[in-house]
């Protein structure tokens, strides 16, 4: 059944997107009326994200990630046969030369965002907006066919894809410079070994894994940020992180790129993927004492002279 399926979908992202987005119209109408998918998870993660916001206020918002979630959907479909010219037409790099100074340095590049915009056309492209090793690093889907089968086409261009478990392996394999990309705002495995701050007015526990393989690798943290310009066209932009690592706080890195992506939400609420249930995970009972034994180890492990 998983083939079957997977072979009707892989049929049908080879239609153009102007009829693809027919489809998506009728996903959005689904959405809105029969079919309001994950309707309670993204209301509440709306209402506590933005609590000043009125009820109707609040729909709009609902409705504005459904048509926006709808589209998603049928640029996912596409994405499974988007020829190399067509992504490189519908996603441009406002500021190329950011990322065209780190490989003239030979630096490896950790490129940090979150499920904002378009990230599955950015996981695709990768491999051809860098000249280095590319590597996606990201949780496994449920269904391992879909994982190994939806993986296959994101790494058509060469791209690596591996999975959160084992990147290790991927990273240390002797072969540098990297660009490595990963999405850091899902909700980690468990409260004890996230980093915890204060995200979208919620304590939100956050993955460690970005600020971990920045200091353990020394790649230079670059934010990306994917903004839609029109139906089917998304605009990269690039932010470097200047300061040296060796001079960071503990919790700082990750401090940043939570911030930033929080600026992106803010902005333009309907491009975050909302429908996730990002805030499963229950806040310790004794977060202070958590945290400075967080900050210790990493005094230990990135401070302390060997």
């Amino acid at each position: 059944m998983n083939k079957l399926l997977f072979g009707l979908i892989l049929i049908l992202s080879y239609l153009p997107l102007r009829l693809l987005y027919l489809l998506s119209d009728f996903f959005y109408l689904l959405f809105i009326t029969v079919f309001p998918y994950r309707k309670k998870v993204i209301e509440r993660n709306l209402k506590f994200s933005f609590p000043d916001l009125s009820i109707q206020q609040l729909n709009r918002l609902r409705n504005h990630f459904y048509r926006h979630f709808s589209d998603l959907i049928v640029e996912g479909i596409k994405n499974l046969t988007i020829s190399k010219k067509e992504l490189q037409k519908r996603l441009v790099v406002e500021n190329p030369d950011v990322l065209k100074d780190l490989i003239s340095k030979n630096n490896s590049v950790l490129l940090i965002s979150g499920h904002y915009g378009n990230w599955e056309w950015m996981i695709t492209s990768l491999a051809f907006l860098s000249p280095f090793k590319t590597i996606g690093i990201g949780m496994p889907l449920t269904n391992s066919f879909w994982d190994k089968s939806v993986n296959k086409r994101r790494s058509r261009f060469g791209l690596q894809v591996v999975h959160s478990g084992n990147y290790k392996d991927a990273l240390n394999d002797g072969e540098t410079p990297k660009a490595i990309l990963t999405l850091s705002d899902q909700s980690p495995g468990s409260s004890e070994n996230a980093y915890w701050t204060t995200f979208l007015n919620q304590s939100t526990a956050v993955l460690f894994g970005s600020e971990f393989m920045a200091h353990e690798y020394q790649f230079t943290p670059v934010f990306f940020s994917i903004r839609k310009v029109k139906r089917g066209y998304y605009s990269l932009k690039l932010i470097l992180f200047e300061k040296p690592l060796i001079e960071l706080n503990y919790g700082e890195l990750t401090e940043w790129h939570t911030r930033l992506l929080e600026q992106e939400i803010e902005q333009n609420p309907s491009y975050w993927l909302w429908s996730h249930k990002r805030w499963k995970r229950q806040i310790p009972s004794d977060l202070a004492k958590l945290k400075e034994d967080q900050e210790k180890r990493f005094e230990e492990r990135f401070r302390t002279e060997k």
